[in-house]
């Protein structure tokens, strides 16, 4: 049996979810979230928690046991606290300016960048160098992330560009000198 799959969770406070044959809904204070489970696990509401149950044990249904589980969960999660994410700017004249809503960075480029950003996510600035992706569900903020950090990924040789807070870049050695 799936370790993972086979907990419960348990529904916080304020929010509702509502399981419509494969369609689980999941509203909260931040918003609403819907997941459409595969068929052949089965979701059910008991006493408050989230039951998640799967009817044989075929290869596939085993994968999706525990998978399906998370989503719930990260669901959840994502509507009552929300998931954010951190990037930095690292580099000589690198920087990032907030535009109403969207973004503009300075990356070293001939011309500046301008992002805007994906529904249901917000993007701030802190300093010039700092940015926060914050959204409710954490596949989009992941994914808003990315494609930011994929305009000037960190190169290896002096580590500038745009990185996960917190990421480590692996430095390599420059060229040797005669």
């Amino acid at each position: 049996m799936s370790r993972i799959g086979r907990l419960p969770i348990d529904i916080p406070a304020g929010v509702t979810v509502a399981v419509d044959g494969q369609d689980v809904a999941v509203k909260g204070p931040k918003g609403e979230l819907a997941l459409t489970v595969s068929r052949p696990i089965e979701v059910k509401v008991e006493e408050g928690q989230v039951v998640v149950t799967r009817p044989d044990d075929e290869r596939a249904s085993r994968s999706l046991h525990g998978l399906t589980r998370t989503l719930i969960n990260n669901n959840i999660i994502g509507v009552t606290t929300g998931y954010t994410k951190g990037l930095e700017v690292v580099g000589t004249g690198y920087r990032v300016v907030q535009k109403g809503s969207s973004i503009e960075f300075a990356l070293g480029f001939s011309h500046p960048v301008l992002v805007e950003p994906p529904a249901g996510i917000t993007l701030t600035v802190e300093g010039n160098n700092k940015v926060t992706v914050s959204g409710i569900d954490k596949q989009a903020v992941g994914e808003a992330a990315a494609n930011i950090r994929k305009i000037r990924k960190p190169e290896p040789y002096k580590g500038k560009g745009v990185r996960y807070a917190g990421e480590v870049v692996r430095r390599k050695a420059g060229k040797a000198g005669k």
